[in-house]
């Protein structure tokens, strides 16, 4: 495993200890293959990838969008799915509004 991956994946795992091993190397990929997290630190890195992850692969966010609501009114209907799913994970940060 790289050094970067490894610092993503201790920040993963203070974030979200119990993110289940799937989607955490999921989230991993996303972090280290994003040109716009390059240069983020691996906690920013890693918050953004998870969020980012759980909207798109596990609420409806991308069906909202594709029927035509903007970006903040998609993340404003999923918001409860999307914390319920972080808490899950044991993540305690919230949602920015």
């Amino acid at each position: 495993m790289s050094g970067k991956r490894t610092r993503l994946g201790d920040a993963l795992d203070r974030l979200a200890p119990d993110v289940p091993e799937f989607e955490r190397e999921a989230i991993l990929d996303h972090a280290l293959d994003s040109r716009g997290l390059a240069g983020a630190s691996p906690e920013t890195a890693a918050w953004l990838s998870m969020v980012s992850y759980v909207r798109h692969v596990l609420t409806d966010y991308d069906a909202l969008l594709a029927e035509g609501y903007d970006r903040d009114s998609a993340r404003h209907f999923v918001a409860d799915e999307t914390t319920e799913i972080l808490t899950s994970w044991g993540c305690r940060r919230p949602l920015e509004g």
